[in-house]
């Protein structure tokens, strides 16, 4: 029987490969664990965000609302007289002063009536002169006892007919003299005259007023806005706490723009505030007075207005893009004394330009987020890098 061949070989000259090929493997393994230490997760650094500290300025609150225009006089011309239309003596769509005439109304016919009763009021003179010399002669008749009673008695009713005679006479004369002003339809304040809307030749007053144009004031205008429930409240409140009356706050001033300009370019003064409230709108009535020397504003002309009625002396603001919203209202982002982002409920005001008012929630020394909002996660924290709010004024100032 052969004996067994052991798996091992005894020899001497096997000994170098084996220890060689270990020293591989203690190598490759060295290499391997080298690698994963070097490659052990590093955290990212915080992520750069903007913050500055809100402004701090003083500001005018404002009321703001809308508004149209409408003209402070607005006139119908008519023909208050019977006659054919003589003449139209202005151009449509002009400029005129008061006491300018506008049309003429056949005034020959007014005129000679003015005239005949001129004629009467003086024949009515003379018999009164008359019956006033018979009535001192026959007074002193009756004193001599040259003539009755009877007589004196007479003479005094005719002196009093003529009385009576001259005064119908007076009177008919002044209606002849309005008649015949009537004749000549003047312009009763500088305005704008309308499109005429009768010819010449035309009949004109036979069974009532007939309108001939129409005349617009444009300098001053008005501007009537209404103002909500709330807004009186809090306009009365703070006039009580200022020590307003009724005639200061009736001289507020009043701004507005049209829609195709920046801001508020046009000043006027409150004029009329309704004394009772609209149940059914719940506002109250509201009118300013503009100066429209320019006659820039027309009348139906649909208005932004605003009046001023609070200056507050450091009010804080911040960007209006800053700021961010959700179900429970407004926030910003704030970052606190440990560099952690801070979601702040913030309760906004009107708007500033492109700041806006923080009314609450925010204090003075708060660094807000105002670059970067979007790498500024609450509960997270970032590597704030301090700037400087920068804005223009606000549009209007």
């Amino acid at each position: 029987m052969k004996p067994k061949r052991s798996l091992v070989s005894s020899r001497p000259h096997d000994t170098a490969p084996q220890k060689a090929l270990c020293a591989i493997f203690a190598i490759a393994a060295f290499g391997v664990l080298s690698a994963c230490e070097q490659n052990s997760f590093v955290p990212p650094p915080p992520p750069k965000v903007e913050v500055a500290a809100p402004v701090q300025r003083s500001i005018t609150r404002y009321l703001e609302a809308t508004g149209n225009t409408a003209p402070i006089k607005n006139v119908d011309l008519v023909a208050r007289v019977q006659g054919f239309l003589q003449s139209i003596n202005y151009k449509d769509g002009t400029f005129v002063k008061e006491g300018t005439t506008l049309f003429t109304i056949e005034p020959e016919t007014y005129k000679l009536k003015l005239e005949q009763a001129q004629a009467a009021e003086t024949g009515a003179q003379a018999s009164l002169k008359q019956a006033e010399a018979d009535f001192k002669r026959q007074s002193d008749l009756v004193q001599r006892q040259a003539v009755s009673q009877a007589t004196l008695d007479s003479s005094t009713s005719t002196r009093d007919n003529a009385q009576a005679n001259l005064q119908q006479a007076q009177v008919n004369t002044k209606i002849a003299a309005v008649n015949y002003g009537y004749t000549n339809v003047t312009a009763p304040f500088d305005g704008i005259v309308s499109a005429h809307l009768v010819s010449v030749g035309e009949l004109v007053g036979v069974a009532s007023p007939t309108q001939l144009a129409n005349i617009v004031a444009l300098d001053p205008i008005y501007v009537n806005f209404n103002v909500n429930e709330q807004d009186v409240l809090r306009i009365r409140e703070e006039a009580k706490r200022r020590g307003m009356t009724i005639d200061e706050i009736r001289q507020l001033p009043v701004e507005i723009g049209l829609q195709t300009e920046t801001g508020f370019p046009h000043k006027g003064k409150l004029d009329y505030v309704s004394p009772t409230l609209n149940q059914s709108t719940g506002t109250l009535a509201v009118r300013g007075l503009m100066p429209n020397p320019d006659r820039v504003l027309l009348p139906g002309f649909f208005v932004r207005v605003r009046v001023p009625f609070d200056e507050q002396g450091s009010a804080l603001l911040v960007p209006d893009v800053a700021l961010g919203s959700d179900q429970a209202g407004r926030y910003v982002l704030v970052v606190n004394s440990e560099n952690v982002v801070e979601q702040r409920k913030v309760q906004t005001g009107p708007l500033e330009g492109d700041l806006r008012v923080i009314e609450s929630g925010l204090k003075p020394d708060d660094r807000v987020v105002t670059a970067g909002l979007l790498r500024a996660i609450p509960g997270q924290k970032v590597d704030p890098q301090a700037t400087k709010i920068e804005a223009s004024p606000a549009p209007g100032k």
